[in-house]
């Protein structure tokens, strides 16, 4: 007995000599990513996320140009339409054989459907709150989203790039936008401001819908060297009337593009006769959404087709199609055909 004591005193000894102590609490172990969204909600998560919804068509986009779109299990409905269809399907073939779920959209949203689906991270605007909520209340992860300007878009695909561990594309894909900016901004410095052409912008709504300040619209007109005659409406989307449109007399008319309407038809409005954009047949269509989506990077190639529209002689060597052509290439690594920038 007096042996067994010793050697229970000694071992107490030794343990409280090297600090040999009971652990009576676990250590918290940090989430993996810990971003904040555009409500200024903290998003974490214990690793990149493998089954998304995406239920925007815009930012679906940019999980393509990442290289992230095998982690998309459900998508915006707008996906299956025209134009942007016949796109998603060339890059995806379970989009061209309908076989992603299109639980909702910007207007609509299928809870029941999108809690089927088992996501462990929805991607939704920030101002459907009410979705938000109900998906937020049973435990899904929602990233929320508001871009209103280019820097916004910039953001958006940095996040994504943390969420689904694609850092080192993010910052591949948005050096090159920036690059392709810039080519445009340094030819345009040599014009002075009060030289650029005053421009409007018509949305697909109707001809006097149009964007104020701050905009993505605002932001393509300055880039490309132009001045928004809208730019002191403080909205994004703004409504005008005829009258306010003939006093701001813009030499530049640039449309989004329109099913129903076409420079030809602005051009041969009488309402419209005397405004010098149509006087000097200066009214433009910008190609179909997915060519120049505001609200991607792609936004680089509304910029050079609207800075050709606005200093014709000082983009006479810029070839649309060549650069369609290199953006799809570098973004989406598919590109329609090889090509080199036709800007230096």
């Amino acid at each position: 007995m007096r042996s067994g004591s010793s050697l229970l005193l000694a071992a107490l000894v030794l343990c409280l000599a090297t600090g040999c102590t009971k652990v009576t609490s676990q250590k918290t172990e940090k989430p993996a990513i810990v971003i904040t969204d555009f409500r200024g909600k903290s998003l974490q998560l214990n690793s990149p996320p493998t089954r998304i919804v995406c239920l925007i068509e815009s930012v679906l986009s940019g999980l393509y140009m990442l290289g992230a779109e095998q982690r998309v299990i459900g998508v915006s409905s707008n996906v299956y339409q025209e134009p942007v269809l016949p796109y998603y399907a060339a890059l995806d073939q379970r989009i061209a054989q309908r076989r992603l779920p299109a639980p909702g959209n910007w207007d609509w949203v299928s809870i029941e459907n999108v809690i089927a689906l088992q996501p462990d991270l929805v991607i939704i605007w920030a101002g459907q709150t009410e979705t938000i909520t109900a998906l937020e209340e049973r435990g899904i992860p929602v990233f929320g989203i508001f871009l209103k300007n280019f820097d916004d878009v910039y953001r958006e695909i940095h996040l994504l790039g943390e969420l689904t561990g694609e850092v080192p594309r993010s910052r591949e894909i948005v050096a090159y936008t920036q690059h392709d900016v810039d080519l445009v901004r340094q030819r345009i410095a040599s014009i002075p401001r009060n030289k650029w052409p005053q421009a409007y912008f018509m949305w697909a709504q109707g001809s006097l819908e149009t964007s104020g300040r701050p905009s993505t619209v605002d932001d393509l007109f300055s880039l490309a060297g132009a001045d928004n005659v809208c730019g002191s409406i403080r909205q994004e989307h703004a409504v005008v009337n005829l009258e306010q449109v003939l006093s701001w007399n813009p030499a530049l008319i640039v449309m989004w593009d329109n099913a129903t309407a076409n420079p030809e038809k602005i051009m041969s409005d009488p309402q419209w006769q005397n405004i010098a954009a149509v006087r000097t047949q200066r009214v433009y269509e910008l190609p179909d959404v997915f060519l120049c989506d505001l609200w991607t990077l792609k936004f680089s190639y509304a910029i050079k087709l609207m800075a050709k529209w606005a200093h014709p002689d000082l983009f006479s060597d810029m070839d649309p199609a060549k650069e369609k052509a290199r953006m799809f290439q570098f973004l989406y690594q598919k590109g329609l055909t090889d090509g080199t920038s036709s800007l230096k």
